[in-house]
């Protein structure tokens, strides 16, 4: 004979097992959902510089230098020519197999700029690993040149909390871009020269990034100046545009002077107040 208590007996199994299924879907979709860069104490993911809030009309143009340097004097020629300055990021290997173009770089005014030693995906590195990554690189140019490199680029766009904080840490800022050219696509120099002066994030502050080893990037670098300046653009190296201390970062990746701040100087070292921020606009392309 059943007992009349074993229907809600029953009753009571089953609905703390969907109960506890229930939880158990909710734990794994939410960390699907929301990824590595969410943790538990709900720290934000911290953002590198894509670009910078600013009244004035001004863009920044920078190079990644890490393959080849057939096209590197006639790149600087070109911005010569225009009386532009721009900024390399260089690894550590092309600082090495290159060194005469590095002096050259230096010695046209332009930004010399950090891009790791081995152009790593850095994200899937220490804090250590990263750091060896920044300072071999940097150690090269500073004794090629004797300049102290503070801009940092990750090689790929690919960056995590820990590299970003490590970067913060060593004096550097961290740079991203908002304008890609698309010039390692290689599509011709009309595609490179439309998609950037017609990007549609194409605005004041706004970082671009081409490379000096692209194939069609020399044909297109005057048309692209033109066509920036035809637009009412000043172009300057990042170090003039960037801010380097009280600023803040909203969920873009753009930088905002703190309201009452004057505009900062030469101070090497980030002073940074995130803005909570969660996705930016623009994601790295490659």
């Amino acid at each position: 004979m059943t007992s009349p208590k074993a229907p809600e007996k029953t009753y009571r199994i089953v609905k703390y097992g969907l109960l506890l299924f229930t939880l158990a879907f909710l734990l794994m979709a939410g960390s699907r959902f929301f990824g590595s860069d969410v943790s538990v104490s709900g720290s934000a993911k911290k953002l590198p510089i894509y670009c910078v809030d600013t009244d004035e009309k001004k863009v920044a143009l920078s190079f990644d230098a890490a393959w080849g340097n057939e096209d590197t004097a006639n790149i600087l020629e070109i911005l010569k020519k225009h009386n532009i300055h721009v900024t390399f990021f260089m690894t550590g290997e092309w600082v090495r197999k290159y060194p005469d173009d590095v002096k050259a770089i230096a010695a046209a005014g332009h930004d010399l700029a950090n891009h790791s030693e081995n152009h790593k995906q850095m994200s899937r590195l220490s804090a250590d690993q990263c750091r060896t990554e920044l300072q071999k690189a940097h150690d090269r140019v500073k004794e090629l040149t004797g300049f102290d490199m503070t801009l940092f680029r990750p090689p790929y766009g690919d960056y995590n909390n820990t590299l970003v904080q490590t970067v913060n840490d060593m004096g550097y800022h961290c740079i991203q871009w908002d304008v890609d050219s698309l010039d390692w696509k290689d599509y011709g120099a009309d595609s490179i020269i439309n998609t950037v002066v017609n990007h549609k994030h194409l605005g004041n502050g706004s970082i671009i990034l081409m490379h000096n080893g692209a194939k069609y990037t020399p044909e297109a670098l005057e048309a692209v100046i033109l066509g920036l300046q035809e637009k009412g653009y000043t172009i300057v190296p990042i170090s003039e545009l960037i801010y380097k201390e009280n600023y803040e970062m909203d969920h873009e990746g753009r930088q905002h002077l703190k309201e009452g701040a004057a505009t900062p100087g030469a101070s090497s070292s980030p002073s940074v107040t995130p803005v909570v921020p969660q996705t930016p606009a623009v994601q790295p392309e490659h």
